[in-house]
This record gives C-alpha cells, structure tokens and sequence, in this order.
C-alpha cells in the first residue's frame, strides 16, 4: 500500500484537532510534479540534471546561498542548485568568451544553448535573468559567443513547495505548543475532580478523626478513624499501576526508553482491563466520571505519539520522494535540529516536532499523580512500612516509634542515616504531631494496621522481660 494512503487512513482514526492540522502530503506531490514539469520546459530531465549538479559540486552549502559573484570556471560552464529565503533557483555559470554550437557534445552546453533560445534577457517575460547582458550570436544560431557570466533561473514550483512544507512544520509545532497548554488545563481540571472523590477522613468521616496534640497529651491513645465514603484507596491504587504499567515509556533497566506505539497501545489496553475490574467498588459517582476522563486522555497522548511519528514519517518521505523526483538535494543545512541552526533559520525535517507525548506523560506525574500521597514517602528507613507515630530526631531524621525504642533499647546513640549523636536525646517532644495527624487522616487502614504490629511487638517484649520467651498470647500461670 501506498504511504499516501497509510498516512490518509491513520489520520481518519486520529481526533479532529490532530487530523485538520496534518501535513498535506497529498498536496506537496503535486507540487513535487509541477517542478518536475517545469525542469523540462526549461530542458532538464532528472538525469541530466543530477549529472550536471554533480559536476558543479551540488552548490547547496550555506555559504552560497547569498548572491555573489562567483569566479567564472577555467573548463567551462556549471550548473549550481541554490536556496536563498526558501527561493530555489539554478545557476548557470558560464566563463568569458564561452564557444557554444551544435557540435558541442557537452549537456550543459546543450542546456545553455537552448535557454539562450528560448529567453529574452531585459524583457519581462524573461524566463531567466543574467549579469553582464551582452552575448555575440551567429546569424543561424549555430554558434555563440557568451560573454554573459551568470545565468540564474528561478523555479517557482520548487518554491511553492518549500514554502508550504516550512510553513505547515512551522504552524504544526505552534498547534503541539497549543495541546500542551491546553492539557494542563484538562490536568488541572481531572486533579480537582480526583481530588473531591480521593478525599481523606478528615473530610469524608469528620466524627472519626481526632487532632493529636502535644498539649493534648493523647498520642498514647492513637486510634485511626475508617475512611468513611471516599474513593481515596482506589485512586491510590490506580495511579500506583499507572506508575507500574510503563505505558508509554520504560524506566527500568532492562527496558528503558521509548514505547513503540503497538507496545504502548498494548500495556494502555492491559491497564484499563484491571483497573475497570476495579471500578465496581467505586463508592462516589463522579468518580466514574473523572475515571472515564483519566482513560481519554491517556488515548490521547497515544493519538498524539501516533500522530507525531505519521507527521515525522510523512516530512521524512516527502523530502525523499524531493530529492529522487527533481534530482534537487535539499541543503543539509535545512534539515538539521533547530538548535544547530540560527534561530531566523527555517527548518524543514521532521526533528523541530517535539517529542510531545513525553511532556503529556510529565504533565501527568507534575500536576496529577501528587493528587494523592503515596505511602512510600511516608516510611520509617528502618523497618520500609509507614512511619506511623513518627519521631524526627534532632538531626531531622524521621522514624517510627518502635525503631526508635530498639535502637535507645540497644545503647545506639548514632541516627542510622547520618551518624549524628541524636537518638538517645529523643523523647515524646520528638513526636512529629503534624505528620501523625497526615498519616492517620490519609493513611487509616496502613496506620491501623501498623498500630496494631507495634503493640503486639511491645507486649512480646513484656513477656519476654517477665520470663515468658516466645509467649504470644494469655498465659494461665
């Protein structure tokens, strides 16, 4: 199948915004083909002219994309392809008192003989225009004397098509700037919805959340509420396989980078799969709402991965079918990355297209993964599960309460992270009530459940100390 109509189809199964602003690639071959067209009226076949640039050095480096005046060849006339503004042009560069007739076997005097036929240099409807006017030609054009120097025609299809793929890449990367903002905003706009369903006990509960304070004298009795009405663990959970699946780009070692699209579409499908099993327990109806809005837009960063290597494909195609057409090489200087080239530059390859799926995968661990905390920055460094009744030693170092008690138990005076003298100084003022209070509002059922491993813990000490190794229960003496 043509790549013509594999660019069309995918387009057809992309949204709107992406389709309507789609490079024309359509458009470009047809103009490709009218300057195919217009080198033959003008005498050059593809095959000659690719032999004559070749002979002339390409003339495409940047340095000669600027008028000057250019040294007449010592073996003869050249042709030279040169782009001066996106305004391609050929330059035929004959020497002084240059002998052209019908005997001559060279091509390009055969091109420069038949120009001089057909233009009418000074007049307005001159084809081409030259410096130095002046040429001595034979009564039967069988023979000419040039004197002219420069022979430059401009080719004015060839410049509709530069100019219109310089303008849709161009126009195409202010439309990828206008999808990231406008995907914050949608961001921000799931991060509040989210934020509303993922509510923690304080708000959902308000009767089973107590403030614990130091003047209060209550930590000794710390009894985490439930977490009344509130999605808050299923967000949790969700967004903690979101980091896990990997779908659009790997940060493991084994598989670190970019996802191909089949790869990324497949992991997309698996995370949906599990987590709408999920959703049946959801306990607030817009949460089925922003769950719905997480899926699309997360089809959309795969629209916009697909839409971005279609349109990088395209560019790289186009400029190809260029090249192989027209026999007219694209400068390399036109076709490396923005930042190679000055900025008042146009550049036309597909590099300038920003990697935009990357940022929309940034923008969603930036502005909504925080939405809701993750119990892994909340855990003791000693024992990795949560840190409940946490104690920040002196240093600034935080950790539960029972490693503490161990460590001052053992003699150990050192904090573990930074060995400063700090962990038998440590005492109930070291309580960090303000983190409690977060761990017990957003973390019931980790504090819970932490809560009862410490007692049991401390009545085994107990019984241990009273002499009843092992006892894990009541003891009938």
């Amino acid at each position: 199948m043509h790549f013509s109509k594999t660019y069309s189809q995918l387009l057809l199964t992309l949204s709107p915004e992406l389709r309507d602003n789609a490079i024309e690639y359509r458009r470009l071959k047809k103009l490709i083909n009218e300057t195919v067209v217009e080198l033959y009226s003008l005498g050059f076949t593809p095959a000659v002219l690719q032999q004559l640039l070749e002979q002339g050095g390409n003339g495409i480096p940047a340095s000669t994309c600027e008028d000057t005046d250019t040294a007449a060849p010592k073996d003869g006339p050249t042709v030279t392809y040169e782009i001066s503004s996106l305004q391609p042009r050929l330059r035929i560069t004959l020497g002084h008192g240059t002998q052209l007739s019908n005997d001559t076997i060279s091509p390009l005097a055969a091109q420069v003989k038949h120009i001089l036929d057909t233009a009418h240099f000074g007049e307005p409807q001159t084809q081409g225009t030259a410096s130095q006017h002046t040429a001595s030609l034979s009564s039967e054009n069988a023979e000419y004397t040039v004197n002219i120097q420069d022979i430059v025609l401009p080719l004015r299809s060839d410049t509709a098509f530069l100019c219109l793929l310089a303008s849709e890449l161009s126009s195409l990367s202010d439309h990828f700037a206008t999808i990231y903002n406008e995907f914050t905003q949608k961001l921000i706009v799931l991060a509040t919805s989210i934020s509303s369903t993922a509510r923690p006990v304080s708000s959902s509960a308000p009767h089973s959340f107590s403030a614990y304070l130091l003047s209060a004298n209550n930590v000794t009795s710390v009894r985490p509420g439930s977490c009344g009405k509130s999605d808050l663990y299923f967000w949790r959970e969700v967004f903690q396989q979101y980091v896990q699946a990997e779908i659009f780009e790997g940060i493991g070692e084994a598989e670190r980078g970019e996802r191909s699209i089949d790869e990324a579409e497949r992991r997309l499908v698996l995370f949906r799969g599990r987590v709408t099993e999920k959703a049946r327990s959801l306990r607030i109806p817009t949460s089925e709402e922003a769950l719905d809005m997480f899926f699309k837009i997360n089809a959309f960063i795969l629209d916009v991965k697909k839409f971005r290597l279609a349109t990088e494909e395209a560019t790289r195609k186009i400029l190809k079918k260029h090249t192989k057409r027209t026999a007219l090489p694209i400068p390399a200087y036109l076709l490396c990355k923005p930042g190679d080239t000055p900025p008042s530059e146009v550049v036309l390859s597909a590099q300038p297209l920003m990697p935009l799926q990357r940022l929309l995968v940034q923008a969603i661990g930036e502005k909504l993964l925080p939405v809701v905390p993750y119990i892994d920055d909340y855990s003791c460094l000693i024992c990795t599960s949560i840190a409940f009744k946490p104690v920040r030693l002196d240093c600034g170092h935080l950790f539960c309460v029972r490693c503490l008690v161990k460590l001052q138990k053992q003699g150990k005076p050192n904090c573990p992270l930074c060995r400063a003298p700090t962990v038998l100084k440590a005492d109930r003022n070291n309580v960090d009530y303000a983190l409690l209070n977060f761990m017990s509002d957003w973390f019931p059922a980790e504090s819970r459940a932490k809560l009862r491993a410490n007692e049991l813990e401390a009545a085994k000490e107990e019984l241990e100390e009273l002499g009843f190794p092992g006892a894990t229960g009541c003891v009938i003496m």
